[in-house]
C-alpha cells in the first residue's frame, strides 16, 4: 500500500539492522514471530498510552493471526515512532506519511538489555531477551506427555492453533466415519498456510480473464482473451518467482500447494487444469481462480470429461470470495449454471454477483438489464433476500460515456470502487474466514457422524442387511429428520440428501463405525472452549 513518499512497513537498510537486533530481542523463541505476550512489554517502553499501542497492534497485525512477522514489526515500530510526535488518528494509513524515512522510535532501555543480552551467556550459549537459552527445553517440555502433546497455549498464530485442533479432535472424527469421502478431502498444512483465493465464474466471454488481467494490470503466463470460450481450462495464478505455467498434475501433488484434493477428479480433470506464477504484489496476498466459461445445453454438459460441478463445489469450500460475472447480452442462466450456482450452497456469503461490460448499452436498456438479471437470479439462488450486484466494466478501456452519459460513469466508478475495496480487504479478512470455514466444517463433520451412527444403528444385527440398506436409502429425508429430532440439530446444516445418497450408495452401511460419543464429546469441546480460549490468548493484547 503506498502511501506518501514511501509505503509503510519499508526502510532504509541501516533502520533494517536496528528493527532486526529489536526484533530479535523481543522474539524470545526464536520462531520468528512476536506474539502479543511477547510484544506488550517492550511496545510499552515507548511510553505511548495503552489505547495508542492497542492501535497500533490493530493497524500491524491487519489479517488478525495473533502475532507480529518482520515486516509487521516494522510497520509497528514505524507507527510508534509516529505516535510519538504525532496524534495517531484511525485515518492515519490515508495520510501523507513518508514512512520509508521515518526515524526508529524512541525505546527507553532497549539498547542497554540487548547489550545485556548478548553479552550472557551459559555455557558459551548466547541467552535471550528473558534470560532464557533458546534451545534450552523448560521444564514443562521435559515430559514424554508434553513432547507428544505441547498445550495449546504454546501456537504462535492462529493457523497454528487450528492446524493443532483439527489433527488432535477434528480429524479422527473425519477418518472415523469417511467425512472425507462425501466431498470434504482432509485438511492438509497447506490449507491451513495458503492464501486468500478468489474465484470468478460466469459463461464465456463474460469478461473473466480480462476481470483478473484488470487486476493485475497486465497478463498472465497463459492468459488467452476473445469473444469465444477460450479459457477451456481451471486456471490458478499465484505468486511466484518467475513467469511460468505448472500443469495440473504436478501441482497436486505439491505439497506445498492446497489443491491434492483435486486428484480426486481423475487425470482427465487435471489434464484441465493449470497454475500460473508470476511475481506480482497483489498475488503476494491473494490467489486468483479463472475458470472455463459455463456453457450451455445439456449436450455441452455431457460433453465435459470430468465433474465439472463438483470442482467449482470444491473451490467454492476453498474461496474466500466468489464473483458471479454476467455481461447486458449473457442474462440467460442455463441448466449447467443452475446447478454451478446450486453447488454453492452454504457459502452464499462469499458470493458477489457483477454485470460486466455494463457501458455497452444505453442507461433506459441497463436498467432494464438490470431487472431482469436480478429476476433471473431470484429464481435460482432461491431467496428471498435481494442479492447486491455490481455494475461495471471491468477492463483497461475508458468508460463509453456515448452511452451511459456523465452520471453513468460515475455510477460505474462508485461501484467498481465498492468491488475492489472488497478485494482489498479479502487479505484482512482471511484469518476470521478460515475460523468461520473450521467451524463450519466442524459442525458439518459432527452431523455427518451422527446419520452414519443412525444409520449403523438402523440395521440389523443378522438377517436382511440388503433389504433394511435399500429402505434406508430409499427414505433418507425421514432418518435425517429424525437425527435432527433425536439431536436438536438445524435443518439447513444437513447435507445435501441427493448427493448424500448417491455417495452412500457405494458403501455397506453395516461396515460403518457405532457411535462414539467421546469423539463427537472432544469435538464439542473444541467448538466450545479451546476455539474460544485460542482467540482470546491471540487477541490483541491490549484489548
Amino acid at each position: 500500500m503506498e502511501i506518501g513518499s514511501g509505503p509503510i512497513g519499508s526502510c532504509s537498510k541501516e533502520q533494517q539492522k536496528i528493527y532486526r537486533d529489536w526484533f530479535n530481542f523481543v522474539d524470545s523463541d526464536g520462531d520468528g514471530r512476536i506474539t502479543g505476550n511477547e510484544g506488550a512489554k517492550f511496545f510499552a517502553m515507548s511510553k505511548l498510552s495503552r489505547p495508542e499501542l492497542k492501535q497500533v497492534w490493530a493497524i500491524a497485525d491487519s489479517k488478525r493471526q495473533g502475532f507480529l512477522g518482520f515486516t509487521e514489526f516494522i510497520t509497528a515500530m514505524q507507527l510508534i515512532s509516529f505516535a510519538q510526535d504525532h496524534e495517531l488518528s484511525p485515518d492515519i494509513l490515508k495520510a501523507e506519511v513518508d514512512w520509508e524515512n521515518i526515524k526508529p522510535p524512541v525505546i527507553d532501555g532497549v539498547d542497554a538489555l540487548i547489550a545485556k543480552t548478548k553479552s550472557s551467556t551459559t555455557n558459551g550459549v548466547a541467552l535471550n531477551g528473558n534470560g532464557i537459552t533458546p534451545n534450552q527445553p523448560s521444564a514443562e517440555r521435559t515430559t514424554s506427555k508434553s513432547v507428544k502433546k505441547l498445550p495449546l497455549n504454546s501456537v504462535t498464530s492462529i493457523s497454528d492453533g487450528l492446524k493443532k485442533l483439527y489433527i488432535e479432535k477434528l480429524k479422527p472424527l473425519e477418518a472415523a466415519y469417511r467425512f472425507n469421502d462425501f466431498g470434504n478431502p482432509l485438511l492438509t498444512n497447506s490449507d491451513f498456510d495458503a492464501k486468500p483465493m478468489v474465484m470468478l465464474l460466469g459463461q464465456y466471454s463474460t469478461g473473466k480473464t480480462t476481470f483478473i488481467k484488470h487486476l493485475l494490470r497486465c497478463n498472465y503466463p497463459g492468459a488467452h482473451i476473445g469473444p469465444e470460450p477460450t479459457t477451456d481450462r481451471f486456471v490458478v495464478v499465484m505468486s511466484g518467482p518467475d513467469e511460468r505455467s505448472i500443469p495440473g498434475n504436478t501441482i497436486a501433488v505439491h505439497a506445498d500447494m492446497p489443491f491434492s484434493g483435486l486428484t480426486s477428479f481423475g487425470g482427465s480433470f487435471l489434464s484441465k487444469f493449470e497454475c500460473s506464477q508470476m511475481p506480482h504484489p497483489l498475488l503476494d496476498q491473494i490467489t486468483l481462480v479463472d475458470t472455463p466459461g459455463v456453457l450451455s445445453g445439456e449436450k455441452q454438459r455431457t460433453q465435459r470429461s470430468y465433474d465439472f460441478t463438483g470442482v467449482i463445489s470444491w473451490f467454492a469450500a476453498k474461496c474466500d470470495l466468489i464473483l458471479l460475472l454476467f455481461d447486458p447480452h449473457k442474462l440467460d442462466i442455463s441448466d449447467e449454471f443452475k446447478r454451478v450456482i446450486a453447488s454453492l450452497r452454504g457459502h452464499d456469503d462469499k458470493i458477489r454477483v457483477v454485470l460486466n461490460k455494463a457501458d455497452q448499452v444505453d442507461t433506459q436498456q441497463l436498467m432494464r438489464v438490470y431487472g431482469a438479471l436480478m429476476w433471473s437470479l431470484g429464481k435460482v439462488l432461491n431467496t428471498p433476500e435481494v442479492v447486491r450486484v455490481y455494475i461495471g466494466s471491468f477492463n483497461d478501456k475508458p468508460v463509453n460515456e456515448e452511452a451511459v452519459g456523465p452520471m453513468g460513469r460515475e455510477l460505474f466508478e462508485m461501484e467498481q470502487g465498492d468491488l475492489l475495496a472488497d478485494l482489498v480487504d479479502i487479505p484482512k479478512k482471511a484469518c476470521d474466514r478460515r475460523i468461520n470455514e473450521f467451524v463450519k466444517r466442524a459442525r458439518a463433520a459432527k452431523i455427518h457422524a451422527y446419520i452414519i451412527s443412525h444409520l449403523k444403528k438402523e440395521m440389523p444385527a443378522m438377517m436382511g442387511k440388503s433389504k433394511t440398506q435399500k429402505r434406508l436409502m430409499e427414505n433418507l429425508e425421514e432418518e435425517f429428520a429424525k437425527v435432527q429430532k433425536e439431536f436438536h440439530l438445524p435443518a439447513g446444516d444437513f447435507p445435501n440428501v441427493e448427493l448424500f445418497r448417491e455417495v452412500l450408495s457405494n458403501y455397506n452401511i453395516d461396515k460403518f463405525e457405532k457411535v462414539k460419543p467421546k469423539m463427537i464429546q472432544a469435538v464439542d469441546d473444541m467448538l466450545g472452549y479451546e476455539i474460544p480460549e485460542l482467540l482470546k490468548n491471540l487477541r490483541n493484547p491490549y484489548d
